[in-house]
Formats: structure tokens, sequence, C-alpha cells
């Protein structure tokens, strides 16, 4: 066992060994960079150096007020010590501090089809600015995505030229979570939001299938921080107000609302929405259909839905139950 391991040359054998397996880890090399960063300071720069006491004085360097936030950022720390462990570069991981619990759980905000068309418009409704030509319509057609096909928002900022495929309304996602791709049919208004895109990117001088789709400098895509931003500056100036119990909007919400407007579709269709699962999960790149199972939150008009066609199923049982009376 060597103990002799520097801690920043472990998070680079970490983090290659996690995309080796197909994840990006972007978000977690930041948080283990700032770890590296920490341990320095305090003059600790092998993994032997790394105490509880350390470990815990970079939590809380960190501030997180929610749970899961604050869960998360832990998992990283525990997910690069169990492996130095795995490795033999540690005995044991010196990590101590404890998951919190979260006792307030809340539902996400889910647009109803007014809301996002609402949304839409004011998004399209930005004007420009020098470092952002055509920032209305490119943020509407961005948010369009991902209420209309449940994108997430990195793989619609992630998009380039090539990716979209009119002949066939087709596009295709690269290297989704878990780095997974996928083939996403749509329906003519987004291909026609599409083409729009597309055109304004040749305008602009595009003509590379592997530029971006959503750009304001023409080589770079618009990030997904800056898009979340936009986001939550647009949700303010509409003032949608979040039900007791219910998250303010996050661009995340978006999804949401996607899975769940399919499940009533399909109940408003007379569809069997558990035979559909399956489908539903490979349409938005779930590993399986219990990760999609999250986004399905239950909501009053489902809740109609679900009664209605129970009551339509129930019907011939309770005639023949008041003709035996």
């Amino acid at each position: 066992m060597s103990h002799s391991e520097t801690i920043e040359l472990a998070v680079e054998q970490f983090l290659a060994h996690k995309r080796a397996l197909g994840r990006k880890y972007h978000t977690e090399e930041e948080e283990l960079r700032l770890l590296v960063r920490y341990a320095a300071d305090h003059a600790a720069l092998r993994l032997d150096d790394l105490t509880p006491v350390l470990l815990d004085g970079f939590l809380r360097s960190r501030p997180r007020a929610r749970p899961r936030s604050f869960n998360a950022l832990l998992g990283v720390l525990a997910r690069l010590l169990d492996w130095a462990v795995s490795q033999q570069l540690l005995a044991s991981s010196p990590l101590r501090a404890r998951r919190r619990r979260a006792t307030s759980a809340r539902i996400p905000f889910l647009f109803d089809p007014l809301q996002a068309r609402r949304l839409l418009d004011a998004a399209g409704a930005l004007a420009d600015d020098a470092h952002a030509p055509h920032r209305g319509a490119t943020y509407r057609t961005l948010f369009a995505l991902c209420y209309g096909l449940g994108l997430r928002v990195g793989e619609a900022c992630g998009l380039s030229l090539g990716d979209v495929d009119g002949e066939r309304d087709l596009l295709v996602v690269r290297a989704g979570k878990f780095g997974k791709s996928r083939l996403v049919p749509h329906g003519p208004r987004i291909a026609a939001l599409l083409e729009e895109q597309l055109e304004r990117r040749h305008r602009d001088g595009a003509i590379i299938d592997a530029e971006p789709l959503f750009t304001f400098d023409g080589s770079r895509s618009v990030r997904t921080g800056t898009a979340s931003k936009t986001f939550r500056q647009l949700v303010r100036t509409l003032e949608l107000v979040a039900p007791e119990g219910v998250s303010p909007p996050t661009l995340h919400c978006l999804r949401h609302s996607f899975a769940v407007g399919c499940l009533l579709r399909w109940y408003r269709q007379g569809l069997d929405p558990a035979s559909r699962l399956q489908q539903l999960s490979t349409f938005m790149g779930h590993v399986d259909p219990s990760s999609t199972a999250v986004y399905l939150t239950i909501t009053p008009e489902l809740l109609d839905e679900a009664n209605t066609r129970f009551e339509r199923f129930a019907e011939p049982a309770w005639r023949e139950l008041g003709s035996g009376q």
C-alpha cells in the first residue's frame, strides 16, 4: 500500500476512471479541484494528510443550505475516498460527515401549456446585446426543446448543427448523461423552430456540422449556467407563484413538465401509461424506467384522469352489486 500518492494526482486518476466509464464529471471535477486547493492551503498535499477534521473544514467552507446540495458534495468526496481505498492508496476513508436529512422535500414546479407559452414568448422578446445576437430567438428555441422534448439543459446547449436531421425530423443527442446518445423524434412545431435556428446560424457563416447550434460568439455553445440565469430572470418577470410545498421554478422543471404532460395525454387518450413508461424512459435518455418515475409528479389533473378511468373500469361491477341487493 502506498501512502505517498498526492491528493492532486489521486483526483486526476479518479476523474480518468470515472470518464472511462462514460461519466462526464464536470461539476464533480470543479468540487474536487477546490478540495485540492483547500488541502494545499492547509499544508495537506498527500492522501494520508486528509483527516476527518480537514474534510469537515472543507465541507464547512462550501456552505450548502439545501440538504440535497450538501449530500451531493458529500457524495463526491465519499466516492473519491472509497475509490482510493479500493486502489489501496488509503487504508480506510477518513470521511466521517453524514448525509443531511431532507425534512421538507418539495415537488417540482410544473408548467402548464399557458405558463410555458408565456415563458417562450417572454424569451422570444429578449433584446439582443453586443455579446448576444439573436438572443431572444436562441433562448426561445432552447427552452422549447427542454419543454417540448424533455431535453436536459446541457443536452440542448450542447447540440451542434449536424445533430439536426431535418429530413427525418430527428435530433441526435450525443453523449448525454452517463455518456449515452439517442435519437429524439419531434413534430412540425419543433421542426420549424430548429429550421429557423439553422437559418440564423447559416446566415452567421456557420457551415461545419460540428459547430454549435446555440451560440452567441459563433464558436462556443451557450453555457448551461447562462441559460439557467436567463430562465430565472424571465420567471421573475412572469411572477409565477409556486403553490405551497412546491419548489420555485428552475430550468430543469421544463423537463419535469414534459414527463408529466406525456402521462396526462396518455390518460386522456385512453392509453395505458404503465405500458409506455419504457418508451418514455428511452426517449428521455434514462437508464431504466425507475429513473423516469422520479419525474412523474402526481398532479390534480392526473388524479382526476386516474379516478375517471377507475370509475369506468369499476362501473360494471358496481351495477352488478346494485342489482343483487
